[in-house]
């Protein structure tokens, strides 16, 4: 679509400020033309609002709005037809607050959005990444090696074969031994740096696959951490019991610039290098990166770098070296192909299958029904399988960081809220943490996930059933209560008191739908991503957002570089920060209190060190002695002596005095 916004919808504000929102709000999404790259005109800028297909389900959602689940339920030959089995995963659908008639009314509004012309326009390599002018290929990086996936004219599987096949070859000789530390001992340990995709999914997979009775037989003896948050703590947790001889670190950074990544990477190339010397790295640390310049500047040699490419967004890069080459050093790369050939897989289904039986259209199209016509702006994701703990967090980026936008493709302004809240538990956990609001407070569409063979059996002799089936039993319990509910009349004739019935009722009519996979192993894990990344995109390409760029992230990463000069010229020059460095009253007075309290820490040189060296670091200093060196400086495993203050409260010696601080605001 091209040209100006039109007027908006009543009770919009001209200024483009969103209305407090109702329960069913009025929302309106815009529809794509063309899949091409920004060309903005002075044609009228029509949204899918405007088209007879949006209009229907409007009013629809009145007819939908006069039923209740209940009686949905009650149509045997309406929850047929809602379920659908494909790929060896069952989708049952029923118990959304839909019948055949919305279906059908999505499939038309998806023609309007012209939503089969932008999955092939994805899947053919063109720039629907239109802000950034790149393709989005993430399904080339699972691809057959039969397969062509061509980017302005080049078939780029081979491409993506030979860094695959780099993986296995290196993943290879770590694990059989042939490629060792400095001193000659097996690298048993790897430790991934990277942070956002380059860990969320990773550490998804990673965690799904540990019980799989297949893929920890391979990972015996071996151990895969993940570093990401720049909080030294993490460092800590992450290098806790580590041998520095048997470690191997990855560092995934696609430019090898990324502030947090970079900073960690520093630090572990610094903790290896005081246990075997600085010539360890080429030997203990490999890059999964495009910067080969900066790579060989780190010390780590360029033939040790695995690459990736610009059409691979970051939180959709786990199937390339970014998750592909930590998981092949755990697993081994014959696991992490069928992981591969799950997505895959998923990737063939959601590009051929017919939208009435396309299980990430259908999902994606229910999404949408529930977000923009219900009114309902959050999602949980709820595995009934401890596995999958990790999913929720990992889908949680996808989706928000994808579809978490206030503008269409082309820079106009939504009419409309985009995006969902996604968060998620696993069951029976989450039951004990937040379903009382999900049943008897805000209504939140629920993706119930079941597995039928778990990757673990237990059956005790005298129970009727096994632990796993007693799992299940709450996954098929907790749906049909939110459907159905408890009405006052059941209550009454359980003779609940009537003081006790409003706080027993259960309105019911809170839609879910259930997805079961035959088990949890590296090919259904392939799957199961795949079936969220297809159905986040389906979502955006019906709002007519751009799901692959996230300038919303990096403002903050801006005004962070500003808080870090600031800060290091104060700390360095003794001084406070004043109004004249440019921040707000709020911040001023926020950076100058933490500062305060770290007066003790004079970081004039810096100096090198970890938890325990850093806190004796600390002592030294406010107590004007020298602590004893031992040989555990830099033991992580040690529990580092509390800093001896003065009696102040723990407050630093020498506060900052109040004349320091900015004045306070005028009134």
């Amino acid at each position: 679509l091209r040209g100006s916004v039109i007027s908006a919808p009543r009770g919009v504000a001209a200024a483009g400020r969103r209305p407090s929102l109702p329960r069913a709000p009025p929302r309106r999404c815009p529809v794509l033309r063309t899949a091409g790259a920004l060309t903005p005109t002075n044609e009228a800028h029509l949204t899918i609002a405007d088209t007879p297909e949006w209009k229907a389900l409007m009013q629809h959602k009145e007819e939908i709005d006069a039923t209740h689940l209940r009686d949905l339920m009650a149509d045997d030959a309406r929850c047929m037809s809602l379920i659908k089995e494909s790929e060896g995963i069952y989708l049952d659908l029923s118990r959304q607050r839909v019948n055949a008639k919305t279906i059908k009314l999505l499939n038309d509004l998806a023609s309007a959005a012209k939503l089969k012309e932008k999955i092939n326009a994805m899947f053919s390599g063109e720039h629907i990444n239109s802000t950034e002018d790149r393709a989005v290929l993430h399904v080339a990086t699972r691809a057959r090696r039969d397969q062509n996936i061509m980017v302005e004219g080049k078939n780029v599987v081979p491409d993506v074969w030979k860094v695959l096949d780099k993986i296995k070859d290196f993943s290879d000789k770590v694990r059989n031994g042939q490629w060792t530390g400095v001193t000659g001992k097996p690298l048993t340990s790897v430790v991934a740096i990277g942070i956002g995709g380059s860990f969320l999914g990773p550490l998804f997979v990673h965690t799904a696959l540990k019980t799989d009775p297949l893929a920890s037989k391979q990972a015996l003896d071996r151990q895969l951490r993940f570093l990401a948050n720049v909080d030294p703590i993490d460092v800590a947790r992450s290098l806790q019991g580590l041998n520095p001889e048997e470690t191997l670190v990855v560092i995934v950074s696609k430019t090898f610039t990324t502030a947090e990544t970079m900073l960690n990477a520093r630090t572990v190339r610094k903790w290896l290098q005081q246990h075997l010397g600085k010539n360890c790295v080429s030997k203990h640390m490999v890059a999964v990166s495009t910067n080969t310049r900066l790579v060989k500047a780190f010390g780590i040699d360029p033939e040790n770098a695995f690459g990736f490419w610009d059409w691979v967004g970051g939180r959709y890069s786990v199937c390339s070296a970014v998750g592909i080459l930590p998981l092949s050093l755990q697993y081994g790369f014959d696991t992490m192909e069928n992981f591969l050939l799950g997505a895959n897989n998923m990737d063939d289904h959601f590009h051929k299958m017919p939208f009435e039986n396309n299980l990430p259209v259908l999902i994606g199209l229910t999404s949408i029904w529930n977000a923009s016509f219900l009114g309902y702006s959050a999602s949980a994701i709820l595995p009934y399988c401890q596995a999958l703990a990790k999913l929720a967090p990992h889908i949680q980026q996808v989706s928000m960081e994808s579809n978490g936008k206030g503008v269409d493709i082309h820079g106009h302004t939504l009419p409309f809220e985009a995006g969902e809240i996604d968060f998620g538990e696993p069951g029976t956990n989450g039951q004990h943490s937040f379903y009382q609001l999900i049943h008897q407070g805000r209504v939140i569409p629920c993706d119930f996930i079941g597995i039928i063979r778990s990757q673990q059996s237990v059956f005790l002799k005298g129970e009727i059933v096994s632990n796993h089936d007693e799992l299940m039993c709450n996954f098929f319990a907790q749906a049909d209560a939110l459907a159905y509910g408890k009405t006052r009349e059941q209550l009454r004739s359980e003779n609940v008191p009537d003081y006790l019935i409003p706080h027993k009722a259960f309105t019911g009519n809170r839609p879910s739908m259930s997805l079961m996979l035959p088990s949890c192993t590296a090919y259904t894990v392939g799957q199961l991503l795949a079936l969220y990344e297809h159905r986040i995109a389906v979502q955006g390409f019906i709002w007519n957002i751009n799901s692959f760029d996230q300038w919303g992230v990096e403002l903050g990463k801006v005004l962070a570089s500003k808080v870090r000069n600031t800060m290091h010229d104060a700390r360095t020059k003794g001084r406070v920060v004043l109004p004249t460095d440019g921040f707000n009253y709020s911040t001023t007075r926020l950076i100058n209190k933490y500062l305060e309290g770290k007066t003790q820490l004079l970081y004039g040189e810096g100096f090198d060190s970890f938890p325990k060296t850093l806190i004796r670091k600390m002592e030294e200093v406010v107590t004007g002695t020298s602590m004893e060196d031992d040989d555990d400086d830099d033991d992580l495993d040690a529990v580092p002596k509390m800093p001896k203050f003065a009696s102040n409260g723990g407050r630093p010696a020498a506060p900052t005095p109040k004349s320091a601080q900015p004045p306070p605001p005028k009134a």
